[in-house]
């Protein structure tokens, strides 16, 4: 038996332009400030009656369809930073159609465009939510009736500012193959994208986008939207949660079929498939958010899709968010068989080396995988869950080898009771991910200095030094003279040459009658040097630079960035030097 379901609706877009916001005022609800710095984390459902799209419409409703066969709209909200690529296409298989949310001010942005590159690689239908309308000059946020009537009580001045705006969306889309025009232009909605303009603040235009969404789905998608209802249920995991009362649930978007109190299920799982009974099943209320906790929330014996529900069904092992389900009707063994096929599409590919990342689902693993891969960052686990002894000992492994592997980045994720951290594994943990990210690109450029500067520290340095005239405390065992260190660092123990030959150390050192250790650029010191005689081998006057070992030098080079300009300079004089011997010295 066929049936119509809701067509699930993704939104998608850059970070900040106002997904979030729009579901938000469509639904009344403020979800959007209980998200981890207040952008979508984890993939959130919410359900939009048909009779709730007609109230909001009005009349405008009869422009696209004088009767409406689809229950409503389900809507997915997604998170909007690159990082969650791999989430949005799976939200983009998933959706028959999507909302692009571009704010109309700032224009195209790189997820706006990665967004664009996952629909037409998807070939998913969607339409443009030119948001943030009320923050163009001359707008009057007063107007919150109809879109057209707003737009006409502009003043010449605004609306010339309005369209420029909006035809600069119009010119992006067509860069990338797309024929777009404001939605009330539109003389064939299937060669045109939709520009709906609308502000997530005031609400207007809201009403027009759920308008043209309800229009698109019943007139071109409504052969998709047919559903066999008596057959079992398809969807994918969005969360895992305890609940009070109930214990460990699952909000489940259910995209065909149907599912049942008792029915067997198959969920996807990294090693092999659990198989669980549903013992209860809760569904939210019309307008109301998965995610909400004081959203409504009733008991249900069975649902058809498309909708998002929270099911209970206790297994031996806990499901991991992101996963497939399937009702089982039939053959158990072949819909295992069949959901860990698809598993094995979506799992994590890991290196020989590299970091550990752990994160709360399996998306978010993907997420931070593709973002880390990009920027040619090697992991040798990926993995759900909180982190244990074993990640801090995965970490730890790498640090005699690479000190900059020796680290977990964990999204969403915390560590678990029993887990000392060791002083060799660095742990950065956030329920952002793209602030875990940026910390591990900050911690990586610093602890690359700090190795490096270590490294240095055991090298020769460039010092160039002069033997003052008429300061000459001993001639010999050791000679002492006076020592003005023109550029670099004077150390004890470094060895010193005249010309080509080392001639020479700096024993020990002495300023105001102090020992020192070292004398920087411009410091006159008393220095004691052995194995020289003043008048033979050094005399009054003379220059001597550290005797760099050609080792050295050529690791010098590489570090170049941490010498000074004087060091630069006399490390130049010193292989002018060292090739007129030798031409190849350092090379």
């Amino acid at each position: 038996m066929s049936d119509i379901r809701s067509p699930i609706c993704t939104v998608i877009g850059h970070v900040d332009h106002g997904k979030s916001s729009i579901l938000d005022k469509i639904r009344g609800s403020a979800i959007v400030a209980t998200e981890a710095g207040k952008i979508t984390q984890a993939i959130g459902a919410s359900i939009i009656p048909v009779e709730t799209i007609k109230e909001s419409c009005g009349s405008m409703f009869k422009q696209t369809s004088s009767k409406s066969n689809i229950p409503g709209l389900l809507f997915i909200d997604t998170p909007g930073h690159a990082a969650f690529t791999s989430l949005r296409k799976r939200g983009g298989t998933l959706a028959d159609i999507a909302v692009l949310v571009v704010d109309i001010n700032e224009g195209f942005k790189p997820q706006t465009v990665e967004s664009i590159e996952i629909l037409k690689q998807f070939k998913t239908p969607f339409v443009i939510a030119a948001n943030k309308i009320d923050l163009i000059s001359g707008w009057n946020s007063e107007n919150k009736g109809n879109m057209i009537e707003s737009i006409k009580k502009l003043s010449a001045g605004s609306q010339e500012k309005f369209d420029k705006k909006l035809y600069e969306i119009v010119g992006k889309l067509h860069e990338y193959g797309f024929q777009s025009e404001r939605f009330d232009r539109i003389d064939d909605y299937s060669k045109q994208i939709a520009i709906v303009p609308c502000s997530a603040k005031t609400g207007v235009g809201l009403a027009e986008l759920l308008m043209i969404i309800t229009g698109l789905a019943q007139k071109f998608l409504e052969e998709s939207l047919k559903i066999d209802i008596s057959g079992p249920a398809k969807g994918v995991i969005l969360e895992i949660k305890e609940e009070e009362g109930m214990g460990t649930c699952m909000d489940i978007i259910i995209y065909d079929g149907t599912l049942k109190v008792n029915d067997t299920i198959v969920i996807g799982d990294v090693n092999e498939p659990i198989v669980a009974k549903v013992k209860a099943m809760l569904e939210p209320g019309a307008l109301c958010e998965m995610r909400d906790k004081k959203g409504k929330f009733c008991n249900v014996k069975e649902v058809k899709a498309a909708t998002g529900v929270k099911v209970l069904a206790p297994s031996e092992r806990t499901p991991i968010a992101g996963m497939p389900i399937r009702g089982v009707k039939g053959d158990l063994e072949e819909v295992k068989k069949k959901i860990q096929e698809e598993i094995e599409e979506v799992l994590v590919e890991t290196d020989k080396e590299g970091i550990v990342i752990k994160a709360d689902t399996i998306g978010s693993l993907e997420a931070m995988e593709k973002l880390l891969k990009e920027k040619n960052t090697t992991i040798r686990n990926a993995s759900v869950g909180n982190i244990s002894k074993k990640d801090i000992g995965d970490a730890e492994s790498n640090y005699e080898t690479d000190p900059l592997k020796s680290i977990i980045l964990g999204f969403n994720v915390s560590l678990l009771p029993d887990v000392v951290v060791s002083k060799k594994v660095k742990v950065i943990t956030s329920d952002v991910i793209y602030t875990i990210i940026d910390e591990f690109e900050e911690w990586t450029e610093k602890e690359k200095k700090r190795l490096e500067a270590k490294d240095i520290d055991v090298l020769i340095r460039p010092c160039k030094i002069e033997l003052m005239k008429n300061y000459v405390f001993r001639q010999s065992n050791p000679a002492v003279m006076g020592v003005y260190v023109l550029a670099g660092t004077l150390k004890t123990g470094m060895p010193l040459m005249k010309d080509s030959k080392e001639i020479t150390s700096a024993k020990s050192m002495q300023h105001e009658q102090e020992n020192i250790e070292k004398a920087e650029k411009g410091k006159q010191i008393a220095v004691s040097m052995d194995k020289v005689t003043v008048g033979r081998q050094i005399n009054e006057g003379d220059i001597l630079y550290s005797a760099i070992p050609e080792e050295d030098f050529r690791k010098l080079k590489n570090l170049k960035q941490y010498l000074t300009p004087d060091e630069i300079e006399t490390i130049k004089e010193i292989s002018k030097i060292m090739r007129k011997e030798n031409p190849v010295w350092g090379i």
